[in-house]
């Protein structure tokens, strides 16, 4: 594997990301800084971001392919919703809409201490490690893989999309949560609470992409990718594939529910729409056209297919899904690794001829 040094297109990504994150802090004490639009829109594309690399550290470099992951995504964020709705309580007193809507008078009693920050993360990693250590380990114990794990991912994303639309669950059912009003006490639309979550977004997708890269440049990173090329010999020498995935599973449903949280703040709505199939779909295209197995491919993959289709929901919304299906069919045509193989032909450097002799040591 090559080191973190050595990698030139990755430094590189990783210094954009970084700059960006930099820039919209900075923007916040200016004037004339950056537009709250368009910086909510790189918030959004950082979150999707973050969500690509979640799925392909355990599809690109495991070789598990996951397409529920939106699952984790939604439990992070109706997590963070619900701390946003009992801090706004808390700070303004106004009772939430979905509470209104649904007669309710109080929170329901798994609401209480949402109101602080700290309790509402350690609630979100509890539950997606419960959901995802459970599931995962059934799954792995049982050897599960292939296309009959990616239909159980999808069939359990659907069930909780199914139990989100009932209004008895007291999350809002089908209208979903909305009317956040404010964050850490400031108010939530101002212009520069915008761009400082649009940069803490930003911030977060360099600090996963560098750790991810660490992860993966260590002992445990090439035992995945021998997991992922043949686990049955890993198996035969010794070590426990079942924990190794395990392991790596619940790592990326917790960077998948971290997205969840950025993401639900900028967009100001949380509904079961959040956990429908076509979304954790929509994931593994992102994957797919950047580049499976390969950090920068999640990342551009995501930023790329999300900013055409942010602009196309303005231009010509009707034309987004023939888009979508033909970079699909052009990726799988012509770059089956991705849109990386691209870049093959920048960074690959020539192969070196040399003539042979007798005396060349080759032929010795």
């Amino acid at each position: 594997m090559r080191s973190l040094g050595s990698d030139r297109p990755f430094l590189i990504l990783l210094a954009v990301v970084l700059a960006t994150a930099l820039l919209l802090a900075i923007s916040i004490a200016i004037p004339f800084g950056l537009s709250p639009y368009l910086a909510n829109a790189i918030g959004q594309l950082a979150t999707f971001a973050v969500l690509a690399l979640s799925l392909d550290l355990i599809w690109g470099y495991l070789g598990i392919l996951s397409l529920g992951h939106g699952l984790f995504f939604g439990i992070g964020g109706y997590v963070v919703a619900m701390h946003l709705l009992k801090h706004s309580y808390e700070v303004t007193g106004k009772v939430p809409d979905f509470m209104q809507f649904m007669g309710l008078k109080e929170f329901p009693f798994y609401w209480a201490g949402l109101g602080y920050s700290s309790y509402a993360i350690l609630v979100a990693a509890a539950v997606t490690l419960s959901i995802a250590g459970v599931f995962g380990y059934v799954s792995f114990r049982s050897r599960v893989g292939g296309v009959y794990f990616a239909i159980i991912t999808q069939a359990l994303v659907y069930v909780a999309m199914l139990l989100m639309f009932r209004n008895d669950t007291g999350f809002g059912g089908n209208n979903g949560m909305t009317g956040f009003t404010v964050v850490f006490g400031w108010p939530i639309g101002g212009n520069g609470v915008v761009i400082a979550m649009a940069a803490c977004s930003v911030l977060v997708l360099g600090l996963t992409l560098l750790g991810c890269r660490l992860l993966l440049e260590s002992r445990f990173g090439i035992l995945m990718i021998a997991t992922r090329d043949d686990e049955v010999r890993l198996r035969t020498l010794g070590y426990d594939t079942l924990l190794l995935k395990l392991v790596v599973w619940c790592l990326s449903a917790l960077i998948a529910a971290l997205a969840g949280m950025l993401y639900v703040p900028q967009v100001g709505i949380i509904n079961p729409r959040l956990l429908a199939p076509d979304l954790s779909l929509e994931i593994a295209v992102w994957v797919a056209i950047g580049g499976r197995g390969h950090l920068i491919g999640a990342v551009i993959g995501a930023v790329l297919v999300n900013a055409v289709k942010f602009w196309l929901s303005v231009a010509a919304p009707e034309l987004w899904p023939f888009i979508l299906s033909g970079m699909i069919v052009l990726v799988a045509l012509v770059f089956p690794n991705g849109l990386v193989d691209l870049a093959k032909f920048k960074f690959a450097r020539p192969m070196v001829s040399k003539r042979l002799s007798p005396e060349t040591p080759e032929l010795r």
